[in-house]
């Protein structure tokens, strides 16, 4: 049994800054470095779908055929969320992947992708990776991709897989467990062969879903993927089930959430996907989101610090590299100093003039300069002031949290500057706080500190939270709208609500 394995990950903001080029995947940007052929193998310890798929395959192809599989690595590149991703960036890596399904002719391909790329020339950067790997082996060859659950799954992903499966929870813990449910499907799909090909079944969400409003640790997502998972269970002929509530960023007709799955029996397999979409429909309501203005989030903090022992965690949300932003808006940090706070930290703030000056004048010194502020965004501006060095960093740190768990990470050079009570860890590269240790790298030990305001949206949830007295959301000036609402829609379908209960897209023509 020959497989074909191969990454390509993408989310991509339409209304972001910065777009995504080759060198950014080469360099990863808070995923694995670019990698190829045997060194792709390397990824099996990564928390990451290609490493489950990795770990579960051999012994699944085992009970399958008495031998192991044949892996055939081809190339696993990540960039960091941003606007679209250069056409150049697209055509190589791609044509990579099916250049490589044409010359090795596979028995089965697994891919680990994103689900919510957009390309210069194409809205569906997946599906058209997708479709052009369909045509390239044709009908007879299982494919099978795992996917994020941002995806903004499209009719042509659908059409073009044989079987596509998502994460299910938000921070993303389960992304290697997730693999391993790709691995489980491709088995099933070799197993039955084309006699008894999987049945499908997919419907797609009436309005969209603000990120900050998916995150599993929370209601309704949690007891929506709890339903999930009880259906897949309890239902006969029901193989697998998925829930994507989508990436609101993505200026395109199929943004939004979908839910489908596929089953042994047609007719189980509609009604856990109906049953799955009607909850999902029933809570609307629950899906909306408050949202703190910046004096609010860091007075609110404040007031809770006091007679805490665990940090209040603030979530900087409208800037977080982790969707497309760019990690250099000052708002939170005006709103820090205005507020005289103290025992306070935010990071990262990415500006690499400033981690030069601090590198040049050495720990202990003072520099006067206009700190990040580079967006362009109305309502951010560089922060001019003078602070002093108090550590300087290499940017080199290994994620201990449980995302991305074990994988190295390089955003240095880096420094830990100070005003006042606030510490501010800048970077020369962007990175989405979601791990400790991005802290701990340039001398912070966050469970010590009274506040944290993390460039991030949810993902910081899943190593934070643990030693979180409180979490609170902020919509400083930024360049990520939180609120799907807010965005300047050209390409929706008419009648999609554009966040729960919102007003509806009144059409590609007539705007909002």
């Amino acid at each position: 049994m020959r497989i074909l394995l191969a990454g390509f990950q993408h989310e991509t903001n339409t209304f972001a800054p910065s777009k995504a080029h080759y060198d950014n995947f080469v360099r990863g940007e808070g995923f694995p470095a670019m990698v190829r052929g045997a060194d792709v193998l390397a990824l099996r310890e990564v928390n990451i779908p290609a490493g489950g798929f990795l770990r579960a395959i051999g012994e699944l192809t085992r009970e399958l055929t008495g031998n192991e599989a044949e892996l055939l690595p081809v190339i696993w590149a990540g960039a960091s969320p941003s606007a679209h991703v250069a056409t150049d960036a697209f055509e190589r890596i791609a044509g990579e992947i099916v250049e490589a399904a044409r010359a090795q002719r596979p028995d089965a391909i697994y891919l680990d992708l994103h689900g919510a790329m957009v390309t210069d020339e194409h809205d569906d950067g997946e599906g058209e990776l997708l479709a052009r790997l369909r045509a390239t082996v044709g009908a007879g060859v299982p494919i099978v991709a795992s996917l994020d659950l941002h995806a903004n799954v499209t009719q042509r992903m659908l059409d073009s897989a044989d079987a596509l499966v998502a994460y299910r929870t938000y921070p993303h813990v389960d992304m290697a467990d997730t693999g391993a449910r790709a691995a489980q499907l491709l088995q099933h799909l070799l197993a039955a062969g084309n006699s008894r090909p999987l049945h499908r079944a997919a419907r797609r969400l009436p309005f969209l879903i603000p990120i900050n409003g998916q995150c599993t640790f929370l209601e309704p997502a949690s007891g929506i993927y709890a339903l999930l998972d009880e259906l897949e269970r309890e239902l006969d002929g029901v193989v697998s089930l998925s829930f994507t509530p989508g990436f609101p960023a993505a200026d395109f007709a199929e943004c939004g959430g979908v839910v489908w799955g596929y089953g042994d029996d047609a007719a189980r397999i509609e009604q856990a996907v109906a049953t799955l979409t009607e909850a999902v429909v029933a809570g609307e309501a629950q899906w909306a989101v408050p949202f703190l203005a910046p004096d609010e989030a860091v007075q609110e903090a404040m007031r809770l610090s006091q007679q805490a022992s665990r940090p209040v965690v603030i979530a900087d949300t409208q800037d977080n590299p982790g969707a497309g932003g760019d990690s250099n808006t000052t708002g939170m940090l005006r709103a820090l100093v205005r507020a005289g706070a103290t025992d306070a930290a935010i990071g990262l703030i990415v500006d690499p003039d400033a981690v030069r000056a601090a590198h040049a004048a050495g720990v202990g010194s003072d520099i006067t300069i206009a700190l990040g502020g580079q967006s362009g965004v109305p309502g951010d501006a560089p922060f001019e002031a003078t602070f002093r060095v108090a550590q300087l960093s290499d940017g080199r740190c290994r994620f201990d949290g449980p995302m991305m768990n074990g994988m190295d990470v390089d955003v240095g050079p880096a420094a830990r500057l100070t005003i006042g009570g606030v510490h501010v860890v800048v970077s020369a590269g962007k990175a989405q706080m979601l791990d400790r240790n991005l802290y701990r790298m340039a001398g912070v030990e966050p469970e010590r500190m009274k506040i944290l305001v993390n460039k991030s949206s949810v993902h910081f949830r899943a190593d934070f939270q643990p030693i979180a007295q409180a979490v609170l959301v902020a919509k400083a000036p930024g360049p990520l709208l939180a609120d799907p609402a807010d965005l300047p829609w050209t390409k929706l379908p008419a009648g999609l609500r554009l966040r729960p209960l919102g007003p509806a897209f009144a059409g590609p023509r007539g705007g909002v």
